[in-house]
């Protein structure tokens, strides 16, 4: 994959995935890509992480990446552990800059025009609106995508399967993140491939 763009543009979603025990990741990552949900990340916010990155990049077309990356040691980690690309809640000048010497496609989160303006400064144009829902919800996102023509979002937090379909309606984004599809505990294969292809349908 070689630059975020590419990436967000694989599926209208991308789950956000909590990986609890290393066993569930490739099932998991199966039922997803099976449903046409290639991108996936997965958030540095258990032990499993890591294992769960590196198990599922081992699955044919999963395009695995590291999600709550917040410094530049967790940037190092992921990478070692095989991730395509860095998903962020924020964004620090320390964090870019290592993220764009590793030249790894990167996500980092923004929720007002500052934030946009520092990524800008950095040379990033994409970013991930977060926490969506409680920034604003969709008006806050057209107000603040008015001014950076140039930038193009993913929306993540408070995002579900009934609202999906109205931010991905807004051109500034091209996909948005949600952790709906990919539930925590022993995976349903069948429920969420099946859950993975509604998803796709969310963009017509």
């Amino acid at each position: 994959m070689s630059n975020i763009e590419t990436i967000m543009r694989l599926a209208p979603v991308v789950p956000v995935i909590v990986v609890e025990d290393a066993s569930h990741a490739v099932p998991l990552a199966e039922a997803l890509v099976a449903g046409g949900l290639r991108a996936l990340e997965v958030t540095l916010r258990t032990p499993a992480a890591l294992d769960a990155i590196r198990a599922m990049k081992q699955v044919k077309g999963a395009v695995v990446g590291a999600g709550t990356v917040t410094n530049e040691e967790e940037l190092e980690d992921a990478l070692e552990a095989g991730s395509e690309f860095i998903v962020s809640p924020g964004l620090t000048t320390k964090l870019g800059q290592a993220a764009i010497r590793h030249d790894v496609p990167f996500l980092p989160g923004t929720a007002n025009a500052g934030d946009i303006m520092l990524g800008l400064d950095l040379g990033l144009t994409h970013f991930k609106f977060f926490p969506a829902m409680a920034a604003g919800g969709l008006p806050a996102l057209k107000a603040l995508a008015a001014p950076f023509g140039q930038c193009r979002f993913c929306p993540t937090g408070g995002i579900s399967a009934s609202n999906a379909a109205e931010w991905l309606a807004f051109d500034p984004v091209l996909c948005v993140g949600g952790s709906w599809v990919a539930p925590t505990g022993k995976p349903d294969q069948r429920m969420i491939e099946a859950m993975a292809r509604e998803a796709m349908g969310l963009r017509a």
